[in-house]
């Protein structure tokens, strides 16, 4: 049968190695999928696929071994798991309309993970509805802290959740266990003058480690929720780096207002004439200081917010010419 590859992968479906055979990518955000949907996902991988089903490293499904013809069919079945996490789709009989906005990412979070300071699956799946469907080639991920176990670093959009520690003096034993926590595990930003903890702002970034260590419970998570973005990390065959830090301190609504902004950005200045153009290379292009006012216009940031005035961007490009010789000399 004659097969529309672009369509097909706008659709949510892999070209394959195999011919006259797809894949289903099944999206599910923040890693988080109800129990109750895995008999339909082993139903469709049994009845139309091999019976396998792969853990992309997006935290996505992949049900391989499917047959071109079976879309329509598949589609339909599919539509619960497309409506659970409150996306429209526009396609009449179900599926995904679209595969540009990646699967978004996120460690377990603070529903299970005491390490993390906030809950990263809600985050993830509130930017899924803001963000999907759309065609722009985005991966974010969210991480519930500076441990970053979901590779934020390696993203265009890396979330990782922060906390500002509350300190109750009252409860103070003087151990100096949260100053020595961050002294060996994280950046030093705390010391004891007469008997009372004092933190650095300049230094902190919000970790927690100090208040998992506290016996006695003088430090605490603060209410307010805080973010770090990070930006601009990439893999691939040109210029692989890792993202670099833009806000420090911002609220939710900042993190993902300069996310919904960035779609604006990279349709006034995307290369058209390219099949795709990764928006790193847009940055590269444009500069930073030209995204960095773009993305913040209209946004009153948190006055503890911190923005990054200026980011030297590195990379690995690979120019075997310049960093490798041969054994021979």
């Amino acid at each position: 049968m004659s097969v529309n590859t672009k369509e097909i992968k706008k659709n949510a479906y892999r070209v394959a190695k195999t011919r006259g055979k797809t894949a289903l990518r099944i999206r599910v955000p923040g890693g988080h999928l109800e129990a109750v949907f895995l008999p339909l996902i082993k139903e469709i991988a049994d009845t139309y696929g091999n019976g396998t089903i792969h853990l992309s490293t997006r935290q996505g499904l992949e049900l391989p071994g499917i047959d071109f013809d079976k879309i329509p069919e598949i589609n339909k079945k599919i539509r619960p798991l497309v409506e659970a996490y409150g996306l429209c789709p526009e396609h009449p009989d179900g599926g995904y309309p679209a595969s540009g906005v990646r699967n978004i990412a996120a460690c377990i979070g603070n529903r299970v993970c005491p390490f993390a300071n906030h809950d990263t699956t809600a985050l993830a799946q509130r930017l899924e509805r803001e963000m999907f469907p759309g065609d722009l080639h985005f991966k974010i991920a969210v991480t519930g802290c500076p441990n970053d176990c979901i590779k934020a670093h390696m993203q265009d959009f890396g979330i990782i959740c922060t906390t500002e520690p509350q300190y109750d003096e009252k409860r103070c034993i003087s151990c100096n266990s949260c100053v020595e926590t961050c002294e060996r595990r994280v950046t030093g930003a705390l010391s004891q003058e007469d008997f009372t903890i004092k933190r650095s702002h300049e230094l902190c970034i919000g970790c927690g480690e100090c208040i998992l260590k506290c016996p006695t419970g003088a430090l605490t998570r603060g209410k307010e929720h805080y973010f770090s973005l990070v930006i601009m990390g990439r893999t691939g065959k040109k210029n692989p780096r890792l993202a670099q830090a833009f806000l420090e301190w911002a609220d939710e609504e900042t993190v993902v207002q300069v996310i919904k902004n960035t779609v604006r950005f990279v349709e006034e200045h995307i290369d058209r004439s390219l099949p795709k153009e990764h928006i790193g290379y847009i940055v590269d292009r444009t500069g930073y200081p030209a995204f960095r006012d773009a993305v913040l216009e209209g946004i009153k940031l948190h006055p503890k917010t911190r923005i990054a005035e200026f980011i030297a961007f590195d990379g690995t490009p690979y120019r075997r010419d310049i960093h490798f010789k041969t054994a021979s000399g």
